[in-house]
């Protein structure tokens, strides 16, 4: 029985292992293998929400043995190593407990065809004091811990101004793209909902400073300048304060420096400026960019190993019609995904099919009550900008789509039901 060994469990991993357990893995035709590090899986796009408090991520992640059992693929809780490709092993580390117990060794596991979706991380750019001072949204925990310290930032003001100290918290974005600006924008609501609620004092358009700082001439460069220009508008009347055209020269604890040497201070700072492959992808010693991605032929197959495919933000595709490489999306990795659980159940080698990338557009929040985005559509692909309530209903759609493709419509509809009416019986935010 052919082995398919899946590294790492994102919007576009989960999905494969899903699609080829259904199709290959029940009927006993292949192995399906997945792996990953954590026990669960959250849709990066979301992290956000998290991190501003709006969403328990408890609530909407999905354990990956469940998946497994009820898909007919396996999930290998732990964290690849190193890659052999002569003798098609990954080597998978020791397993550990909270409390440093070890649960699980080290392994071994065989595999005849290999999937690298790993995902990015964070792309310091080797700006000095970044990695040690700034906060990232790489993972849930990262987001779980810039919340829990924004909420420690808010109370701590709010004593210091019962005692007549001046009350202020400075929270810096560096990154103005749709990570940082989503962000802002929630913020902006958690701390009004946080003083409705009392959990702080604070006069949430006095003191609660939110800065954006972005290298670029405007904000969301992926999108229309109109629509950047619409995004900038409703963020400066949140109160939130742009700075286009700025670079960051170095961070420090409290504060962000730029090249022109102003000074941002900063209670905390979150970097958001771009990303990277992780460290994992050089492993596999095949050809990379120079952000790390692995680069793979048009069958997403690795160039130099017809055995090893790597899809979404850690490959790097440049499409073979205009030259240019896919950006780091959750659209391009679900139809990769969709692409190769296809490819794959033939259990065919020799020459494969290209992998077609169809642009929908582009849709970014901007808050609970609005986003801005573009659709695509049509055979001469004609954009169309939306804004206002209708794009908030469409990027809540968003969400919805990759819950069908992991649970099916009648699933994904109970838990859309059961999640609005938790909504309706809980405050907008986590208050601890």
């Amino acid at each position: 029985m052919e082995t398919i060994v899946i590294v790492g469990g994102g919007a576009g991993g989960l999905e494969l292992a899903t699609r080829l357990g259904d199709s290959v893995g029940r009927s006993a035709r292949a192995r399906i293998v997945l792996v990953d590090r954590s026990p669960t899986h959250f849709w990066k796009p979301l992290l956000h929400t998290v991190a501003s408090g709006k969403l328990d991520p408890q609530v909407h992640q999905v354990e990956y043995s469940a998946q497994a059992a009820e898909h007919g693929f396996q999930f290998i809780h732990g964290e690849v190593q190193r890659v052999d490709r002569d003798t098609r092993t990954i080597e998978i580390g020791a397993y550990h407990a909270d409390d440093g117990a070890q649960v699980l060794p080290q392994r071994s596991l065989h595999y005849d065809r290999l999937v690298f979706a790993c995902g990015a991380i964070t792309n310091f750019f080797g700006i000095p004091g970044a990695a040690e001072h700034s906060l990232t949204l790489d993972s849930v925990r990262d987001a779980e811990l810039f919340r829990r310290r924004f909420l420690a930032s808010c109370m701590q003001a709010s004593n210091r101004g019962m005692d007549g100290a001046r009350a202020s918290v400075n929270i810096v974005i560096v990154g103005g793209g749709a990570t940082g600006v989503e962000l802002a924008a929630e913020l902006c609501h958690t701390v009004r909902t946080l003083a409705q609620y009392k959990v702080h004092s604070l006069d949430p358009a006095r003191d609660v400073r939110i800065r954006i700082i972005e290298r670029g001439d405007r904000l969301l460069p992926q999108l229309n300048p109109r629509l950047s220009k619409r995004a900038a508008r409703y963020l400066r009347a949140l109160g939130i304060e742009v700075c286009t055209s700025t670079t960051v020269a170095r961070v420090e604890a409290d504060a962000v420096h730029d090249t022109a040497g102003v000074r941002h201070a900063s209670d905390i700072t979150l970097w958001a400026a771009g990303v990277e492959a992780p460290d994992l992808c050089l492993s596999l010693r095949l050809p990379v960019n120079r952000l790390k991605q692995i680069a793979v032929s048009p069958s997403l197959q690795t160039v130099g190993d017809p055995k090893v495919f790597a899809l979404g933000d850690c490959s790097s595709y440049v499409c073979p019609v205009n030259g240019t490489a896919l950006p780091p999306r959750a659209q391009v990795a679900h139809q990769q995904a969709v692409f190769l659980a296809e490819v794959l159940a033939r259990q065919q080698d020799g020459i494969l099919p290209g992998f077609q990338y169809r642009d929908y557009g582009s849709l970014v929040s901007l808050g609970p009550f609005a986003a801005v985005g573009v659709l695509i559509g049509g055979l001469k692909g004609r954009e169309m900008l939306v804004g206002g309530w209708a794009a908030r209903m469409l990027y809540s759609l968003m969400y919805q789509s990759h819950v069908m493709a992991l649970h099916g419509f009648i699933r994904m509809a109970a838990q859309t039901l059961a999640h609005w009416i938790r909504a309706k019986l809980t405050p907008p935010v986590k208050l601890h």
